[in-house]
């Protein structure tokens, strides 16, 4: 296979980076440790994809050879962050993650799937998390049956997704407030003419 081509190649690749059978990726697992190549893993939901999350995926990257990333589906997402999200459709988040240089392989992880079913399939050499993910004793048990490390790491942007729309949210009530106070004396204004108006009409007789 060539080297520009593929899983270890420059382009993006989505057919080849793409692999959510879990049998497939254990299969691959296995063939790249027989040839000596050091697998991380690491999962999230990768929504409205920014710089934290490039940076993140870069050190994760820099544990191993190969590293293969878990994407949460829409249906995962909307049960722990509600009906609003994600932003963006897994579709376009698994296609955004193989334009990153520092990816290899990504997976979609749905919610009725066996808990730690993808670390058990693929056994990662190293398994990146962010401390919110795992406790001590789920680290220790982890390491003790699927995987050699648990690395933990913070996330590295200075705001998450979910701040980012607040902010936006924010903006956007403070936009609509400021709108709404402009045009509120007016509309006061025309309701009242509107009333007096009314008053001032003759009453019909039947």
């Amino acid at each position: 296979m060539s080297i520009s081509k593929g899983i270890f190649g420059a382009d993006s690749s989505f057919d080849d980076r793409n692999i959510s059978d879990y049998s497939r990726l254990q299969e691959l697992a296995a063939h790249y440790k027989a040839l000596g190549i050091k697998i991380v893993l690491t999962s999230g939901s990768w929504d409205m994809i920014h710089e934290g999350h490039a940076l993140y995926l870069e050190t994760a990257r820099s544990y191993g050879d190969l590293l293969i990333v878990g994407v949460d589906s829409d249906a995962k997402i909307k049960v722990r962050k509600g009906p609003d999200r994600p932003i963006v459709p897994e579709s376009e988040r698994l296609r955004m993650l193989t334009h990153l240089r520092s990816v290899d392989i990504v997976t979609l992880k749905q919610p009725e799937s066996e808990k730690w079913s993808l670390i058990k399939a693929i056994r990662p050499d190293v398994l990146v998390a962010t401390k919110e993910t795992y406790s001590d004793d789920e680290i220790q048990l982890l390491e003790e049956l699927y995987c050699k490390e648990v690395v933990i790491h913070e996330p590295m942007a200075t705001t998450s997704t979910s701040a980012r729309l607040r902010l936006v949210q924010i903006g956007l009530t403070t936009k609509l407030s400021k709108k709404i106070s402009e045009k509120l004396p007016q509309i006061i204004n025309e309701l009242l003419v509107g009333s007096i108006s009314e008053e001032k009409e003759p009453r019909r007789r039947d």
